[in-house]
């Protein structure tokens, strides 16, 4: 289909399956403790794997995304994994079983992987590359509005009973609806003959902004999983005050990803360094009540909220920026080469951040330290801005006026 032919309400649709991937996790983590204490008997383990299972099954569905585009068109693919995100998602609020809630759980992973490469891979495959920056900005912005909405929602839903948190997954079906009425039924083209969805040469092609986005996810999570903790103790805030605080990251991250087109034109060179280097000064100033005893408590309110507002501008830029140089180097074979490598890793970010972050904050720095993984976090940053400056000519934009031969090459 050519890019003239698409319509506003064809990308409106691509646009709603951003709109849902991020609540996999985000939707259920404001009702977590109310799970917890309705299955009290139940491991603390089984409860986290609520929230973390989804992630490990997207991994794995990514990874064979590309044989299943081979025997799926799009739109069934679309739909097949849209009826399986509310099925599963919104099916939770009927279980009263931890187990069978882990099945319903595993499978609303299974059906993001399915959801989320097309996300980003759609808008790859109809658009051309000058126009592919605004629209994975918008792309994230979706994202991010997902996050806000599933959070605020879920959080209210819960206060009725922990069971009516699931509801908000119905969400899917608006999109699921979209998709039906709107979505081409195209059958995707691939570049990787062999069909190995991890085939070591999509690594070695893609591995700055798969790298990248491994990095990312990783240091990000860092601080959604303390912030809570961590600011308490810092602070006198209350615990509505603390999730605001976490709301407006997203609304923040929102924005940038609304302006996102005009941020790659204009800083075309060094935006690439945006996402690490926000990163790195928003865990120094979250850092910062505990370098500084004398620090008293309205001065940390104030660091913990510009720290956040960094933290917010760098996964604002940073995510749509990794899927605009992934997308513009995949070409139309996008959505089944590299972004389902891409959200891969973005999960495998998501799901190890915790994992590691933790025993390197016992490791390096006292237990009496409460930000010691906000160090941690400075310390992955550098890690990140390194890996960015040692890959820096394959995440670099191609010129402008080399996209009609890159068309040309394409078809």
């Amino acid at each position: 289909m050519e890019q003239k032919h698409v319509t506003k309400k064809v990308t409106a649709t691509i646009l709603s399956m951003s709109l849902l991937t991020v609540m996999a996790g985000a939707a259920i983590a404001p009702a977590l403790g109310i799970i917890k204490a309705h299955f009290s008997s139940a491991p603390a383990l089984l409860i986290q794997l609520i929230v973390s299972i989804p992630a490990l099954l997207i991994i794995i569905t990514n990874l064979f995304f590309l044989p299943i585009s081979r025997h799926l068109h799009t739109r069934a693919i679309a739909t097949s994994g849209l009826i399986l995100y509310v099925v599963a998602g919104a099916g939770c609020f009927f279980i009263d079983d931890i187990y069978l809630l882990l099945l319903l759980r595993a499978l609303l992973g299974v059906s993001v992987g399915l959801i989320m490469p097309l996300s980003t891979g759609l808008l790859a495959y109809y658009f051309p590359p000058e126009q592919q920056a605004h629209l994975m900005g918008l792309s994230a912005a979706m994202n991010q509005m997902g996050g806000v909405v599933a959070t605020l929602l879920a959080g209210m839903l819960a206060t009725v009973e922990w069971n009516y948190a699931f509801i908000v997954y119905l969400l899917g079906l608006i999109a699921l609806v979209m998709v039906w009425l709107w979505l081409p039924d195209e059958q995707l083209d691939s570049s990787n003959k062999r069909g190995i969805p991890f085939a070591p040469r999509q690594l070695l092609k893609f591995h700055p902004s798969v790298i990248g986005m491994l990095l990312l996810m990783t240091i990000f999570f860092i601080y959604p999983t303390n912030f809570a903790i961590i600011s308490r103790l810092q602070t006198s805030l209350s615990s509505e005050m603390t999730t605001l605080i976490m709301v407006g990251l997203d609304v923040v991250a929102f924005f940038i990803g609304l302006a996102f087109g005009p941020l790659m034109r204009h800083f075309r060179l060094s935006i690439k360094y945006f996402a690490p280097l926000f990163l790195l000064l928003g865990y120094l100033v979250l850092s910062l009540p505990s370098l500084l005893p004398s620090c008293n408590t309205t001065a940390s309110v104030v660091t913990v909220i510009a720290g956040s507002l960094f933290i917010g501008i760098a996964n604002g830029v940073g995510v749509p920026y990794l899927n605009t140089i992934a997308s513009i180097k995949g070409g139309r074979n996008s959505a089944t080469t590299v972004m389902p490598l891409l959200s891969a890793a973005l999960y495998l970010g998501q799901f190890i951040s915790p994992l590691i972050v933790l025993p390197l904050s016992n490791l390096l720095f006292p237990e009496s330290d409460i930000a010691a993984p906000y160090k941690v976090g400075t310390i992955f940053c550098l890690i990140f801005i390194f890996q960015v400056w040692l890959t820096r000519h394959f995440q670099s934009l191609p010129p402008q006026d080399n996209h009609c031969t890159t068309d040309k090459k394409q078809h």
